[in-house]
């Protein structure tokens, strides 16, 4: 038996400093959603998440909050935990920047930089934003002319912070990194995120070496050798992504076998510490890169940045109490463009929900297998001789539907990926119409069994498409079909039914949701 390639996806660890939102939602579902995609297609996959947990701006909320660091962060992440479970996430990882390893691997890496030469002790002063745990330029900055106060490009306000650093340095890694954008064009997904970033590396006078460490406060991973520092937030939380495999341990088979990691889901927002900071710190520690970092866009609710001071915050819960689980990983996963920003609107999602999954899909689904149970001897029918009509139909489903669904998946394009499938279903629903089993049950009983027959097959094809997106509603498809567990994967594309196998009645899975329940919930 040919062993299964790895697969090795992270999503960014979300920061401990408040509850989860729509947008660390999105992050961590379509990140999910990859990951059943490439488990289906035969891979053998390691999804990480986890939390990123130091940092001055971590520890000033705890004292807000009259905690501690630790205990205050315990419990932020049992609430991402607690989000991972509520939208059915198969992450097989979740890393804690407190764990002790990370510790371990985080000390490691910055020794073997340092063994390097690319740390040097100094003093360095900048305009820092606590929010941002950043470092900005003075042309990066813009001022409030009635108060004097300083901004970064995220709207955090920044102070002048002086103290001795220990730096990366960074400024030997500008040709470097310009000719890995060069070589591997891929690298920064999608292009307009790549743009910046070269744009960024570009500038006159190359890259500035970078502050590594902290002294103002103490919550973070001790330097090794001067413990009166703690690294700098950043080398310490990108860290993760090798501690989740076995780093130090670059021997380990577990190491071997998953690193370089496939891709980096992240938000766009930290593009520049993933596609510039982290291949140099590798580079630095002779260690292999990521193949691929992919930067997500923002969601908008009903067309404006969400935000506190506007009310408009949405937690997933607030979504899934709604909508359900399978449609809320719907919606988010078909809204949200490629890199784009995506907009949420409550009525476009329900029209959705009810148009594509409840009218569409299920609805094909609940026609076609009550048919079959009630005039079939509720058994998959025997098919005879298949017309150019059901060939284009089964073709449609076994032959072009999984290349097309593969291209996409790899550029992260799900959002096309459902269209296609959608498309299917609609074809489906016209068949059916067209064909019209339910007369040619008093006409011609073997072309009806042949049209039920074509019409399972295709609503098996299409519940093994979307098992990565809505995977209790499409497992339930599959359990009424009685396809075996073997037979799921996406191997399993042109398998076919095997006629006479016994159904139960069916029972819908995508249920309408009604005007009714969105005026009571309004």
């Amino acid at each position: 038996m040919t062993a299964k390639k790895p697969f090795y996806l992270t999503t960014a660890i979300a920061y401990a400093n408040g509850a989860p939102h729509l947008g660390h939602a999105y992050e961590a579902l379509v990140s999910d959603v990859m990951a059943r995609f490439k488990r289906l297609d035969g891979y053998d996959v390691f999804a990480m998440t986890g939390m990123d947990e130091h940092g001055e701006k971590v520890a000033t909320t705890a004292e807000k909050n009259g905690m501690a660091p630790q205990p205050f962060t315990d419990q932020i992440a049992e609430k991402f935990k607690g989000m991972s479970r509520d939208l059915n996430n198969s992450f097989d990882y979740f890393i804690r920047t407190t764990d002790k390893n990370h510790y371990i691997a985080s000390q490691a890496l910055w020794k073997k930089i340092a063994d390097n030469g690319d740390i040097y002790l100094g003093d360095y002063g900048g305009w820092y934003s606590v929010r941002d745990e950043a470092f900005f330029g003075e042309d990066e900055l813009t001022t409030d002319v009635s108060t004097g106060k300083k901004f970064a490009p995220s709207g955090a306000e920044v102070v002048w912070k002086e103290e001795p650093s220990y730096f990366f340095r960074l400024s030997k890694y500008t040709d470097k990194l310009l000719d890995l954008y060069k070589r591997q064009p891929d690298f920064i997904e999608p292009e307009n995120r790549r743009n910046e970033i070269i744009a960024f590396v570009s500038q006159e006078g190359g890259l500035k070496d970078l502050s590594i460490s902290r002294t103002s406060f103490s919550w973070g991973v001790p330097v090794p050798g001067d413990e009166k520092h703690v690294m700098y937030v950043w080398l310490d939380a990108l860290t993760n992504y090798i501690t989740g495999v076995g780093y130090p341990d670059a021997d380990g088979a577990q190491f071997k076998k998953f690193w370089p990691c496939d891709v980096h889901v992240i938000g766009k927002d930290i593009t520049r510490f993933h596609a510039i900071y982290w291949p140099a710190f590798l580079m630095a520690a002779d260690l292999p890169l990521p193949k691929k970092i992919w930067a997500h866009g923002f969601i908008n609710i009903e067309g404006q940045k969400m935000s506190k001071s506007l009310g408009n915050v949405l937690s997933p819960g607030d979504l899934i109490n709604f909508f359900g689980v399978d449609q809320t990983r719907y919606i988010l996963t078909r809204e949200v463009p490629h890199g784009q920003d995506g907009n949420f609107s409550q009525e476009h999602a329900l029209a959705r929900v009810n148009a594509d999954l409840a009218n569409s899909l299920g609805n094909l689904a609940q026609r076609t297998l009550s048919q079959i149970h009630k005039n079939c001897e509720e058994k998959i029918p025997q098919p005879g001789v298949f017309t150019d009509e059901d060939k284009k139909l089964l073709d449609a489903v076994q032959k072009t539907l999984l290349p097309a669904m593969r291209g996409h998946a790899e550029k992260f394009h799900f959002h096309r990926m459902l269209e296609d499938i959608m498309r299917i279903a609609y074809d489906a629903n016209a068949y059916i119409d067209v064909q019209a089993p339910w007369t040619l049950k008093k006409t011609d009983t073997a072309r009806m069994a042949t049209v039920l027959y074509v019409l399972a097959d295709v609503i098996r094809c299409l519940a093994i498409a979307m098992q990565p997106v809505t995977p209790t509603a499409a497992g339930k498809m599959l359990d009424q079909l009685k396809v075996p567990a073997d037979k799921r994967g996406f191997d399993s594309f042109a398998a076919a039914l095997t006629p006479g196998t016994a159904i139960d009645k069916p029972e819908g899975v995508f249920p309408r949701i009604e005007e009714e329940k969105k005026e009571a919930t309004a």
